[in-house]
């Protein structure tokens, strides 16, 4: 085994590690979490198998494999910028309809505070 494939099965196992310690740690959620475990499984194995990647690339066309790994590459970028869009896109509606929420919540506060006689800091009137 050449130096190349220790660094890459090295490199690789120790993601997918690193992201089974997130999950446990419960810094990442298990629908992020599946992406890269199957993302480091699927180095794993072209790092195991070259024969693999020759095949997966000619079943495809693609007649230097090496061009496959860059196009599943450019893909699963892709796929994952993608996917944070949809998520910032849903989180910042969210936080649109929360702003909302609290600005009305802090008039319907303020409204029962002058019925009561208070200022805006809670403080009586002095009139």
């Amino acid at each position: 085994m050449d130096l190349t494939k220790i660094a890459s099965l090295a490199l690789s196992t120790g993601i997918f590690f690193f992201v089974v310690w997130l999950v446990r740690e419960r810094r990442l959620r298990e629908k992020y979490a599946l992406l890269w475990l199957c993302t480091s499984l699927f180095v794993i194995l072209l790092t195991v198998s070259r024969r693999f990647l020759e095949v997966a690339a000619l079943s495809v066309g693609i007649y230097y494999p090496p061009s496959l790994l860059f196009l599943v590459g450019v893909l699963f970028l892709l796929m994952v910028a993608i996917g944070q869009s949809v998520t910032l896109s849903r989180l910042s509606e969210s936080n649109h309809n929360l702003a909302q929420e609290v600005a009305l919540l802090r008039k319907q506060v303020e409204d029962v505070g002058v019925g009561m006689g208070l200022d805006r800091d809670g403080d009586k009137d002095k009139g």
